[in-house]
């Protein structure tokens, strides 16, 4: 089949692998889209670790099924589907899967992911392989591409429902990428009354206000906490959600949040930050990590299908399979305002 593999850091090939193997509990999928995402854009680079070549990526993705394993029977041939990224084996019993959290399980893997742990090949190509544990159905009404949006939504849906949202609330997310953008919606879909957006970039501000933004502010250019007291009768914002992962964007949204506030920790580009200890204690801030999702998978894709959620703004351009090296290194670059793209194999 055909593949774009990361041969090396910053270096792809696109040309044919051995097809993927299915065991008994798996299907094979014909992938339809498959989007890029930020995590892909660290780790081409070699920033973030997780992307040691030679790796497949490819997590966001929507397809048909083509082949099913001897166990397989909810699933056949020609099912429209989606997936979850977070591979966890059918009926772990670790305490984390016990408990739900399927997402810190102890057995966990991530498609096209690659660190050292394990190497699990993802849906830049033709076909890949997936556990039917994992699989959704995709609506009628929606397209493979928006399909391949549940996946970063779910997160998205994830880090909202870590915070605790009561009437009246008001939020600052900090960070206008595709998490950035669909945590403001998710945000709004839980009840957060108000939320504030800022970025380096005006153009993906703009697709803040288009996706539901009350105020933006420019990063940069603007005094945002000035801005954010002044929305907030001088009291800081309820909830902050951090969806960069860098020691500056850490501390404005500390900076930004009243007494009692809560922090919510999305991104994670810098592995280690400085930290204001003293503001977080002093000030009774609760903070809460948000790794990928535990279960939003579904809520995602119906929200998409019924409307609730606008991703039409977010997807910047679909491009065949074998543009998917040059789109990594546009991407790479920051100078283009792509939010979104998806490769079509």
């Amino acid at each position: 089949m055909k593949a774009l593999t990361l041969t090396a850091y910053n270096e792809f090939a696109c040309g044919d692998v051995p097809l993927p193997e299915i065991g008994p509990d798996d299907v094979l999928v014909q992938v339809k889209a498959c989007g890029i995402c930020g995590s892909d854009v660290h780790g081409f680079d070699g920033s973030s670790g997780r992307r040691i070549p030679p790796i497949i990526m490819g997590h966001e993705a929507s397809g048909v099924i083509t082949q099913c394993g001897a166990n397989v029977s909810r699933w056949q041939s020609g099912d429209r589907v989606t997936f979850d990224s977070t591979v966890v084996p059918a009926g772990c019993q670790c305490p984390f899967c016990t408990e739900g959290n399927f997402n810190l399980c102890d057995n966990r893997r991530v498609l096209g992911v690659s660190c050292g742990d394990y190497r699990q090949h993802g849906a830049m190509a033709e076909f890949v392989r997936i556990p039917q544990n994992i699989l959704f159905q995709i609506p009628d009404t929606l397209t493979f591409e928006q399909a391949a949006f549940a996946e970063p939504l779910s997160i998205a849906l994830h880090a909202a429902g870590r915070v605790k949202i009561a009437p009246g609330s008001t939020a600052l997310v900090i960070g206008a990428g595709v998490i950035g953008l669909l945590t403001l919606q998710a945000l709004k879909r839980k009840g957060v009354e108000r939320v504030f957006v800022c970025d380096l970039s005006e153009a993906r501000l703009e697709l803040a206000r288009q996706t539901g933004a009350d105020a933006v502010f420019v990063s940069g250019r603007d005094d945002v906490l000035a801005a954010v007291r002044g929305l907030t009768e001088n009291q800081g914002v309820h909830i902050a959600m951090e969806c960069v992962g860098i020691g500056p964007t850490v501390t404005l949204a500390i900076d930004s949040l009243r007494k009692g506030g809560q922090l919510g920790l999305v991104g994670n580009i810098a592995r280690k930050i400085d930290f204001p200890l003293q503001q977080v204690v002093t000030r009774e801030l609760s903070l809460f990590g948000s790794c990928a999702s535990a279960g939003e998978y579904q809520e995602g894709l119906d929200a998409i299908a019924d409307g609730g959620i606008n991703i039409t703004p977010l997807l910047s351009a679909v491009v065949p399979l074998e543009e998917g090296a040059s789109m990594f290194h546009r991407l790479h670059s920051g100078k283009e305002p792509l939010i979104k793209v998806i490769l079509r194999p």
